[in-house]
């Protein structure tokens, strides 16, 4: 599977558990550590945990084993490696605090339904 492929699948995945703004950053042109950033937030750390616990289960089910999964038992910043995909769960005061979005703002970024890059969904409307 094509790692845009499995970062949309884990995307369609989270959102099965009402993860909130999730962002898919296309980080391959600019690191070697992954193509794809995954992150999402959750609304308390039990949200976290359960979305992160969810997508552990239904990707083992698709075949995919993660490489490391960190924070899961805090559940205020998780981290799930996949690989080529590598998915950041937090609770929102912690996103907000890191701010991952911004610290890879050069990173092209895929819409929440993983399809159009948003720097370019104002051009087809």
């Amino acid at each position: 599977m094509l790692a845009l492929d499995k970062s949309k699948l884990c995307l369609k995945i989270i959102q099965e558990r009402k993860a909130i703004d999730p962002v898919v950053l296309e980080i391959g042109g600019l690191t070697t550590i992954a193509d794809y950033f995954l992150i999402a937030s959750g609304s308390s750390s039990r949200q976290v945990q359960a979305i992160s616990r969810h997508l552990d289960r239904r990707m083992r089910e698709e075949g995919f084993k993660p490489y490391g999964v960190e924070g899961e038992q805090e559940g205020h910043w998780v981290l799930i490696d996949y690989g080529d995909v590598i998915v950041h769960l937090f609770y929102q005061p912690y996103r907000e605090y890191y701010d991952l979005e911004g610290l890879w703002v050069e990173a092209p970024r895929l819409s929440s339904k993983g399809t159009v890059p948003e720097e370019n969904a104002d051009e087809d409307q």
